[in-house]
């Protein structure tokens, strides 16, 4: 448990005594502008910048500052000052350039998004000349007063003064979820949110010195779920590093022992550094950024960049009813008086529903179709999630005694309803409708215990039955119906009355047989227990904040991936719990800010899009990764082959980097672009997507390269021996090496072309590791890449500038072919599941 921290009034903060005729005596009036403008001259102002995403600096650290980079760099600096500049200009300025393009695509996309978060920004509601007005909380000073109700997040530490009174969540700062009342001269701090009732508070620190400048909205700063692709590609990277590692030990060790000049050692290591997939991280980082764009069009904001590709793992997705599944629009249906007429029971229900200090949909439904005088309140109850009853205590001289509203099962203990009140009530909840209580005592009976907690008075008289009814949000059965079709379960929770919720619900689409269950048997349940209904139930009706929570929690340790749908603080802790967590627009502050994703204007209708733009992301990954694997595998393949069998290292710098370029650099940019929706088997690891794929690639490729290496190697090494016997070693690698790893390169890159269109392929005729696509884009781009590598063979300049030799017509004749034999090689051991029958497993 955090040790909170003592919070001190500072000396000389006073509130400002109203203007003449600005306020009632005795009210509280706050600053003047002028005092506004004094004290945030005097640095005392809360002009600390809230963040919307991720700061520039983050981005530019994350981009640039990596481990790989670091090497790369490293490299490239030890190649410049041995004088090999171009050699560094082009194996790291590639990494350079594309550094340069993640950078911009992110700051675009920050830029774009930031403007959209202003939406869900939070506001503060502050007190200044007697009047109250919304404004930035950067605009906060020290010594204003700030008013909050239900679901308000607390931006500054402060103080409560005036007679107001309100449960706090703590839990950000605590650790603990309990509630914590607050009154008059009571702390509250930044971070923690205002669960129910209502209270001013005295901001006391601002700026740096509140903790506001430490929690980003809510819980952002300590709240991140990483996925299961992100997950198992740190894995693979991880992997990489560790064989690049090795690689690079080797490499020094035979460095010493060889005695290998300086310069080719570093050539070498920064061939080996390559075999880390640098690019994937521009390409995971480009993929989420342009996902969040994409959605952000669509009506919904993205406060996690993993979010969009998070929402396609899901395979439960829970709700609340009111607000989410219900369009927030509350009505007061119909009124059955108890032992009074219909025009006194609205009469002492419109008495109730003005002198409530707390407000919310239901009450101001009530206000909407009674009316009412607001009468002197000596206590007050202000409505909870978990209690489901709110109370006041009347001391006027026209309305005296306690009267209660709440649901009818919260209220039985104290209440006795008849038979036919019953039927009345169950009849209306078998509808979809909402149903409230109203009761009363005449004597003043206190609404707190000792230790400063509700308690529902006894022996209370039942006044009359309220029924609301709720409009569902239109897009609301569609969408429901279209997760269905995808496989995803749905969990309907909400503190309603469970048959209620089931008469919406069916309402929605969900079907007849749905499974109903409650809060209270929930509560009787062991663990065991509590998780099996989890799994099997579909609505739960008088859920509590905490029981939410712990559904959550059950159905996420059964090993589902879950999302939650909320709008009202009482969704916050199960938002948090939940792999994805998604608010509405109107909901609270607290709600919008534990969020990963936020839908603008409350409409379900970005989801689906959602859905499908995290399926997209995904697909994209998994194509780039087929690429990004194999082209590290075979490059390992054959860098273990040649320290084998002799010859010289395959690469130099230069060549890896045209290879990069045109098998992995461009094609993974287009591909992540490109991307399609489409469903993936669930459930199924990225590695063991990949290795049906990269597999029989790699291994072929490794071969196929291989030989053309070597046999052009050996061939040369015949012909120049047999010409000039006693010609030196270093003068025949001079000769023969530029011509074996022209061809090495040359083959590579036509069979590399291929693998894009094998992992993304336009028709049918190259379908084989990955399913039919249609896109014909790839296809144009494998021939423009192929067109620019012939155009750098033909180009003595583009020639010497990649350490290339001029290969001949037949030459270039005999490689093409062996490239096209190995495409039609590699389609067949695919289509003939050759690795799966070998390994004896289904790869597919």
């Amino acid at each position: 448990m955090t040790q909170m921290l003592e919070l001190t009034p500072p000396s000389g903060v006073v509130l400002a005594e109203p203007d003449a005729g600005s306020a009632p005596a005795g009210a509280l009036a706050g600053l003047s502008a002028a005092e506004v403008l004094a004290r945030r001259a005097q640095g005392q102002g809360n002009n600390v910048a809230l963040a919307t995403g991720r700061s520039y600096q983050e981005i530019l650290r994350e981009n640039v500052f990596t481990f790989i980079n670091g090497v790369l760099f490293s490299i490239g600096a030890v190649l410049v000052a041995l004088g090999r500049v171009s050699d560094a200009v082009i194996s790291v300025g590639l990494v350079f350039i594309n550094v340069i393009v993640s950078l911009v695509q992110e700051v675009r996309a920050k830029r774009k998004l930031d403007r959209i978060a202003l939406l869900t920004r939070p506001r503060a509601t502050v007190i200044r000349d007697g009047r109250t007005q919304e404004i930035d909380p950067g605009e906060i000073v020290r010594g204003d007063l700030l008013v909050v109700h239900a679901g308000d997040q607390i931006v500054v530490d402060g103080q409560v003064v005036g007679d107001g009174r309100m449960d706090v969540d703590e839990s950000l700062l605590t650790g603990e979820a309990d509630l914590i009342v607050k009154r008059a001269g009571d702390p509250v701090y930044s971070g923690s949110f205002c669960v129910t009732g209502g209270a001013t508070y005295v901001a006391e620190k601002v700026g740096a010195a509140s903790l506001a400048n430490q929690i980003t909205l809510g819980a952002r700063a300590f709240r991140r779920v990483y996925t299961p692709l992100q997950r198992e590609i740190n894995l693979v990277i991880r992997v990489l590093v560790l064989m690049a590692s090795f690689f690079g030990i080797l490499l020094v060790t035979g460095a010493i022992v060889s005695d290998i000049p300086l310069v080719q050692s570093v050539q070498m290591a920064a061939v080996i550094a390559g075999l880390v997939p640098n690019g994937l991280f521009m390409a995971i980082t480009l993929a989420y950024a342009i996902g969040a764009v994409r959605i952000a069009t669509r009506g919904a904001l993205v406060q996690q960049a993993n979010a969009v590709e998070s929402l396609s793992n899901v395979d439960v997705l829970c709700l609340d009813k009111t607000g989410t599944l219900t369009a927030n629009r509350i009505n007061l249906h119909a009124l059955y008086p108890m032992g009074l007429s219909e025009p006194e029971l609205r009469g002492l229900l419109g008495d109730y529903a003005v002198s409530t200090r707390d407000g919310n949909r239901t009450n101001d439904a009530i206000v909407a179709a009674t009316t009412g005088k607001p009468r002197q309140v000596r206590e007050a109850v202000p409505f909870s999630s978990a209690r489901k009853w709110s109370a006041l205590a009347f001391d006027d001289p026209a309305l005296r005694g306690v009267y209660v509203l709440g649901a009818p099962e919260m209220l039985a203990p104290a209440v006795r309803i008849d038979a036919e009140m019953e039927a009345r009530m169950a009849a209306a909840t078998a509808e979809g409708m909402r149903v409230l209580l109203f009761a009363y005592r005449t004597d003043l009976v206190p609404l707190y215990d000792a230790a400063e907690q509700p308690q529902l008075p006894a022996a209370l008289t039942p006044l009359g039955v309220l029924v609301f009814s709720d409009e569902l949000r239109p897009e609301a059965r569609a969408t429901l119906t279209g997760f269905a079709q995808a496989g995803i379960k749905l969990k309907i929770i909400s503190g309603d009355n469970p048959h209620t919720v089931a008469a919406l619900a069916t309402q929605a689409g969900l079907g007849p047989d749905i499974r109903v269950v409650s809060g209270p048997e929930l509560a009787a349940m062991d663990d065991a227990q509590f998780a099996q209904v989890a799994e099997d139930t579909t609505v739960f009706g008088r859920i509590t904040p905490q029981q939410k929570e712990r559904l959550v929690q059950a159905l996420r340790g059964r090993g589902h991936y879950v999302a939650m749908i909320g709008d009202g603080v009482n969704d916050v802790l199960s938002l948090k719990q939940a792999d994805l967590g998604i608010a509405m627009e109107s909901g609270s502050q607290a709600t919008r800010g534990v969020a990963d994703i936020v839908l603008l204007q409350d409409s379900f209708a970005a989801l689906p899009a959602a859905f499908q733009e995290g399926q997209r992301i995904r697909n994209g990954m998994l194509d780039i990764m087929k690429l990004f694997m194999t082209r590290v595998l075979y490059m390992a393949l054959l860098i273990v082959a040649t320290g084998i069998v002799g010859p010289e290292f395959p690469f130099t710098p230069r060549q890896s980097s045209i290879l990069v370029l045109l098998t992995v650099g461009i094609p993974t940019l287009a591909l992540t672009v490109w991307a399609q929706p489409g469903a993936q088997p669930r459930r199924r690891g990225l590695v063991r997507s990949l290795l049906g794929f990269v597999l029989p690639a790699m291994a072929s490729l490794g071969l196929v390269a291989g030989g053309i290496y070597l046999g052009y190697f050996v061939m040369n090494l015949l012909a120049l021996k047999a010409a000039n016997p006693f010609v030196s070693d270093a003068a025949v690698f001079a000769q023969i090496l530029p011509a074996a790893r022209t061809a090495l390169i040359t083959v590579t890159v036509m069979c590399g072309l291929q693998l894009m269109l094998f992992a993304k392929p336009p028709s049918a005729t190259w379908v084989g590791g990955s399913p039919l696509s249609g896109d014909r884009r790839p296809a144009w781009l494998a021939l423009a890449l192929f067109a620019v590598y012939c155009l750098v063979l033909v180009v003595p300049a583009l020639r010497d500038m990649f350490e290339l030799a001029p290969l001949a017509l037949h030459d270039f004749a005999f490689v093409s072919t062996v490239a096209v034999l190995w495409g039609l090689a590699l389609r067949y051991a695919w289509r003939a599941r050759l690795l799966d029958r070998f390994l004896t497993v289904d790869l597919s």
